[in-house]
This record gives structure tokens, sequence and C-alpha cells, in this order.
């Protein structure tokens, strides 16, 4: 194996793709002017055979997901040992999919959950962001009984307790960003 390019972030990465044609990219998903996820889907609408293999700190199931459908042939956590990097660079190499079992564990524990709807997303997102229902309201030019409405479904669920809990789940899975 040679490492044959670097970049420090999406456009970058871009860029060095284009150039190298690497037989497999490594990529992170939180870097500066364009994310990991907008340049796998770029790389992958270019090069549809890219074999990317995501390599990050976050492990929500709901960021897991994306990734995978955007494009990526694999999801490992930062922390990954060395060997189980090497092997899961080979596997995909390989032309197999490869996820952490942390990766793994995430998805499997939500893969019964009932999904929030768009509407229910930006009701989370508007939440997180410490807006009260009639400030949501107000910005989604809906009624606060349906902000009221939309906020029970998500408590209902995530499994949470509160709006605090219900957005601190929604970024830990990766449902929504600050």
């Amino acid at each position: 194996m040679a490492l044959v390019a670097e970049a420090s972030n999406g456009r970058e990465a871009i860029q060095q793709f284009r150039a190298h044609r690497p037989d497999i990219t490594l990529m992170d998903l939180q870097m500066p002017e364009m994310n990991g996820l907008d340049a796998i889907l770029s790389i992958r609408g270019e090069f549809p055979e890219a074999k990317i293999i995501v390599l990050t700190t976050y492990q929500g199931d709901v960021q897991i997901l994306r990734a995978l459908k955007a494009g990526a042939r694999g999801y490992l956590l930062k922390n990954t040992l060395h060997k189980e990097l090497l092997e899961t660079i080979r596997a995909v190499h390989a032309g197999k999919k490869a996820l952490s079992p942390e990766a793994s564990y995430e998805i499997a524990e939500h893969s019964s959950d009932d999904a929030l709807t768009p509407a229910e997303i930006n009701v989370l997102r508007l939440i997180a962001a410490g807006n009260a229902n009639k400030q949501i309201a107000d910005q989604l030019s809906i009624t606060e009984e349906t902000v009221k409405g939309r906020v029970k479904n998500i408590l209902s669920k995530l499994g949470a307790n509160d709006r605090t809990q219900a957005a601190m789940i929604g970024l830990k899975r990766g449902i929504i960003e600050l």
C-alpha cells in the first residue's frame, strides 16, 4: 500500500481523486469548505467505481446510513486498530463492504425505529437551535398546535423524555447537525 495524496477539505479530496484515481480513498465526514458526504457524492457521481471508506469520529446510525447511501463502501471510527483498518482496506479493495463493529451495533440498535419525517426533522433542528414552539411555528408557517403534535411524535420516536434529550439524541445519531 502507498499513500498517493492527502486533502484537507472535500474540494481538495475531489481534485486529488481526479488527479490520482486511487484504488481506495479514506474520507472524513467533517471537513472545512465541503464535508465528506458531499465529496463522496461528487466523486461517486463522476467515478462510480470509486471505493471510499469513511474514517471518522461520528458513529450515529443516521450518519452511517447517509455515508453508505452516498456510496461509501466502508465505515470506520478513527479509534480503529491498525489491523482492522488494513483488513477493511483489503476487503473494500476486493469488492466487499465493511463496517466497524460499533457502526454495525448502531445500525442494528435503531433498525426497527420509526424514522422521523422531514417535517419532524425540521422541528427537531429548530428545537436544537433553542427555539420555543411559537418561534418554530412562525419560522415554518404552521400552527403552534402542529408544532406540539410534531414534538410529541419526535419524543415518542426517539424515546426521549423532553425536548433537550430529543435534541441530544438527534445530534448523537446524526439526524441533525448544529
